[in-house]
């Protein structure tokens, strides 16, 4: 079974006068002329520089502790509605789009959007109108032909959530509560994707396991078990990160990063990332022990006050959109949904820790607060971006030490916790368990030394 991640975007417009229509501009782009390597990267990495910018400013809290954001989706929202801006609200959309000074952006992007959907990703975008009510035609054709936004009338929330709940494959649901006065355009689009791991996990070696939410905190979570996993990873000592690349089918890898010493501030962290640098430092494969956290999350977030730190906030107050239409606009707000699931045959989000030993075979433990990306291998832009603070938000949360290395406590090899709460002990199960303790345990010190070194700066 195929797991997927949904994004969704809403941006809500408003009118304040009567609206005319203009010329139509039916001009289809030709990806040959412009999707050269070098320009899907430029643009990539402006997709990039957005993401990690609008992550640094979202913070996980109690009621959210994980962030999944797609910074192609909200780059796909706001080039959108850059096609109807003008003047300092144009400049100020390019900029926050890294584009001005990227020819063909639009063309790029919307190149990048179909190259995407030959893969593992499909998209969906709708251009709602309030029935009666015409905004310029040149507009509705551009967001037509670039973005495959196809025009629908607005007629009620109802028809609003059947489509997202149908273009999402029926993972997010009810996803407005009601419309917002005076509306009379709705931007939506939802970015679906189903992965598959070019190295699988075997289910029979998942286990309960810890993952420590910080110093002190931890939660139980359903820990896959990788032996001799094939991992590409590196750590990088300037920024005090350590990343590693889980590779998917079809041109596609998640990214998961980790601050160096544990615990860091993963803000701060995002802050420093440039994805694009992260693939020259990727070497070949080795073979190593890896541990990955199953899980299932949600995520729903207005994105207005973020964009506004961003530099956005004319959007909210007085943007001028004419050439959507010749009457005042205002975008009432940027909504956010997505859906994450991780599992032994496929993911769309995850993250790990791993300190390198010097003996024996390293251990990649995904057991603490991290960072991930989900990137397109030929563009390097990030599809989806994210934290992850706990990966089981619904258990109950447990204290614990501040954790350095994996002991004999971590993991008891006679007794396997299953996911449906029973005890396994199969002889399979416990060899297999019993050969990585022993493994851990002859490596402790080289880790332990490792670990140290690291947090010295040495």
């Amino acid at each position: 079974m195929k797991h997927c991640l949904i994004v969704l975007i809403t941006l809500c417009l408003f009118r304040f006068g009567l609206l005319a229509s203009n010329k139509t501009d039916d001009g289809k782009v030709n990806c040959n002329d412009v999707l050269s390597l070098e320009t899907q990267r430029a643009v990539g990495g402006a997709v990039a520089k957005l993401g990690l910018a609008l992550l640094e400013k979202l913070q996980p809290g109690s009621e959210q502790p994980n962030i999944i954001i797609s910074p192609l989706s909200v780059s796909l929202a706001l080039a959108e509605l850059a096609l109807g801006a003008k003047n300092n609200t144009e400049d100020k959309l390019l900029e926050v789009l890294k584009a001005k000074e990227l020819p063909n952006f639009h063309e790029t992007l919307s190149c990048l959007q179909e190259q995407l959907t030959a893969k593992a990703v499909k998209m969906a975008s709708r251009l709602y109108l309030i029935p009666d009510v015409r905004v310029n035609q040149e507009f509705v054709d551009r967001a037509l032909n670039l973005y495959k936004s196809e025009p629908a009338h607005l007629t009620s929330i109802e028809e609003v959530n059947r489509w997202v709940e149908e273009s999402t494959k029926g993972h997010i649901t009810n996803f407005m509560s009601s419309l917002p006065p005076n509306v009379i355009l709705m931007l939506i689009n939802t970015i679906h994707f189903k992965g598959e791991w070019q190295s699988r996990f075997d289910s029979k070696f998942t286990v309960k396991d810890i993952f420590y939410i910080d110093k002190n905190t931890s939660v139980q979570v359903d820990m896959m078990m990788g032996s001799k996993y094939p991992l590409s990873m590196f750590v990088d000592r300037k920024d005090g990160t350590q990343v590693a690349r889980f590779p998917f089918q079809g041109n596609m890898s998640l990214l998961v990063v980790m601050p160096v010493p544990a615990h860091g501030n993963l803000s701060i962290t995002a802050a420093k990332l440039n994805i694009s640098d992260m693939y020259k430092h990727f070497q070949s494969e080795k073979s190593m022990h890896v541990k990955l956290p199953k899980f299932k999350l949600q995520y729903k977030q207005d994105l207005r006050q973020a964009l506004t730190s961003m530099g956005l906030g004319l959007l909210f107050t007085g943007p001028d959109l004419s050439r959507i239409a010749p009457g005042p606009l205002m975008v009432s707000g940027v909504q956010h949904a997505s859906s994450m699931e991780l599992s032994e045959e496929g993911a769309e989000a995850s993250a790990a820790t791993s300190v390198t030993l010097v003996r024996t075979i390293p251990t990649f433990a995904v057991n603490m607060p991290f960072i991930f990306a989900l990137v397109d291998d030929a563009s390097y832009m990030p599809l989806f971006l994210g934290m992850v603070t706990n990966p089981n938000p619904g258990a109950t949360t447990e204290q614990s030490d501040d954790p350095k290395i994996e002991t004999e406590s971590t993991m008891k090899p006679s007794k396997v916790s299953q996911n449906d709460g029973t005890l396994n002990d199969s002889p399979h199960m416990e060899n297999m368990l019993s050969y990585m303790l022993n493994m851990w345990k002859e490596t402790v010190p080289q880790q332990f030394f490792r670990h140290q070194e690291m947090e010295d700066g040495n």
